[in-house]
């Protein structure tokens, strides 16, 4: 059987193309999924998120040793699952600052993706449940809402922030990114609002759409110049499905350049070294990686004043009776429910240091867990100069994908990742959390130096799980794709993802790419963009305080 469009990956954008073009009911839509179906009650509870970075639904993947990080190899959780990485994320709604977007247009050559003419595409997916404003909207499909569960320390946090010279921000994603406060978060109900339960299950009866999943698309199948289907692996066999009008890449920032490359669309030279036949020569697929690298702080808090003691077994079963009883409780925490937005380079044209206040001490993998309760502060430089790789390993479509980050390559990274940090250090150490928060553990008191604190970076520093720009958007040499989201030199072939944006917003991506996924739908069917956003009032980022006068 053939179908009209092909959509090969359900994560977060894969999901809305679905919804989005099997509206016409003349349209025939199959969404592909390498990974299983979100039953597991894990996937929909917002605390279910700490199951998941150790490995739950994921790929199991890593990157290639960091060589300007003492070649140290991080975790890289890539998620299997359907819903992608909005089924096992903290569930943050972020959407970046205006300035992000503005330079895809201005620098990067992405005409009509400017901040003025993305944010309708932002409104249109939003169900919110508190705003109604120039930058927001309800009655969309992803519920976005706020924190149900913050505990006391949440506001202490805020209030050490202030007293630091960060102002309180209500709305990370209105007039103002700058400043700390409560996250929006994607959940409806106390539930996770995924891709998945947000465009899919609505429309689960739709004649028009099949979702197949345990589908693992090992290539694009190309006739003439033309994407004309895909190939999926079945154990031995392999299986051919045709598309009469297009095949959509929605694999993600590492899933999308693989499947290109596994195509034979990609760098002619590494095709041939890995033993792929060229299929067509674009030299910029699997480049211009980038990523926000994470430094914490954890602190041993002076009682029970984080979820860590919930692990314990009487507790963990009790939290789980309250949840499914009356929806209240630590389970409808996402453990990451406050952080803000501040300037590590007082240069900096917007925020270029994000915070997530965890509400433990181990709740990521591969994060040690404090013997008494703790509380960690996590900092992301978010405007990296570092640009990385996206590489195949061999021929074999099952093998893992090589995964460069980069990481620090530019001095200018590891500066302001150690900035950040530092910042980081002062909010935790600020009057306000005193009642709260014993001592610093991680770093330490003792690492205070340049050399001690690049140091404990290369042994402890995470990804944010963040990848963006390996199929990237634009009109030069190295863009993958036109302002279209076509493959430049193929027929047929789109990629739309978080692999197209040129370069990484300041935020979580989940909610980025969802907006793509929704222009991209319109650009699909061949619709009129959306109106450009008028605003009553115009954003106005704060500024930061000399140096002097915020330590």
């Amino acid at each position: 059987m053939s179908y009209d469009y092909i959509i090969t990956g359900a994560g977060p954008a894969g999901c809305v193309l679905a919804n989005r073009l099997s509206e016409d009911p003349e349209v025939r839509v199959l969404l592909l999924e390498a990974g299983g179906g979100d039953w597991n009650p894990l996937f929909h509870m917002p605390a279910g998120f700490a199951k998941m970075t150790k490995g739950v639904a994921s790929w199991g993947w890593e990157t290639v040793p960091q060589k300007h990080m003492k070649n140290r190899v991080l975790r890289y959780t890539q998620a299997k699952v359907i819903g992608g990485g909005s089924s096992i994320n903290a569930q943050l709604y972020t959407r970046g600052n205006a300035v992000d977007y503005d330079l895809w247009a201005s620098e990067d050559g992405c005409t009509g993706w400017d901040y003025r003419s993305v944010l309708p595409y932002f409104k249109r997916c939003e169900d919110n449940q508190r705003f109604a404003d120039d930058y927001h909207s309800y009655g969309g499909p992803l519920g976005v809402s706020m924190p149900s569960a913050a505990l006391p320390i949440c506001d202490a946090y805020i209030r050490a922030g202030q007293e630091l010279g960060i102002p309180y921000n209500h709305d990370f994603n209105g007039r103002q990114q700058a400043g700390v406060g409560f996250y929006q978060l994607t959940q409806r109900n106390k539930r996770r609002s995924s891709a998945s339960m947000a465009y899919l299950a609505p429309i689960k009866d739709r004649r028009n759409l099949t979702v197949r999943m345990s589908a693992q698309v090992s290539r694009i199948v190309v006739e003439k110049g033309r994407a004309v289907g895909v190939e999926i692996a079945n154990g031995s066999s392999t299986e051919i499905i045709r598309a009469e009008r297009e095949v959509l890449v929605s694999s993600g920032a590492i899933g999308s350049p693989k499947l290109l490359l596994q195509s034979g669309i990609g760098p002619a030279d590494h095709l041939k070294s890995v033993g792929v036949p060229v299929m067509h020569d674009l030299k910029g697929v699997g480049e211009n990686m980038q990523d926000h690298l994470d430094l914490f702080v954890i602190s041993e808090c002076t009682g029970d004043h984080t979820y860590d003691n919930v692990a314990k077994l009487h507790r963990t079963l009790w939290a789980g009776l309250q949840y499914v009883l009356f929806r209240t409780g630590p389970v409808t925490s996402s453990l990451f429910e406050t952080g803000g937005f501040w300037y590590a380079d007082p240069d900096a044209r917007s925020p270029d240091i994000q915070f997530h206040l965890g509400l433990g001490s181990g709740i990521e993998a591969g994060v040690a867990r404090l013997k008494n309760a703790g509380v960690t502060l996590n900092s992301a430089y978010l405007h990296p100069r570092s640009r990385g790789t996206v590489r195949l390993a061999s021929n074999d479509p099952a093998a893992a994908p090589l995964i460069d980050p980069n990481y620090w390559a530019d001095p200018h990274d590891r500066k302001m990742s150690i900035e950040g940090l530092r910042v980081a250090r002062e909010i935790m150490q600020q009057a306000a959390l005193k009642p709260f928060v014993l001592a610093e553990r991680l770093p330490g008191p003792d690492i205070v130096t340049e050399e001690q604190l690049f140091d404990y970076g290369c042994a402890n520093a995470k990804t944010d799980h963040h990848p963006v720009g390996t199929c990237k958007m634009g009109t030069d040499d190295m863009a993958v794709v036109d302002l279209e989201l076509k493959v430049r030199g193929i027929e047929g072939l789109r990629v739309c993802d978080s692999s197209v944006m040129p370069r990484v917003p300041s935020c979580n991506t989940n909610g980025p790419t969802i907006m793509v996924g929704e222009k991209g739908a319109d650009i699909i069917r061949n619709r009129e963009p959306l109106p450009a956003a008028i605003f009553t009032h115009e954003r106005n980022d704060a500024r930061p305080r000399a140096r002097a006068e915020v330590r």
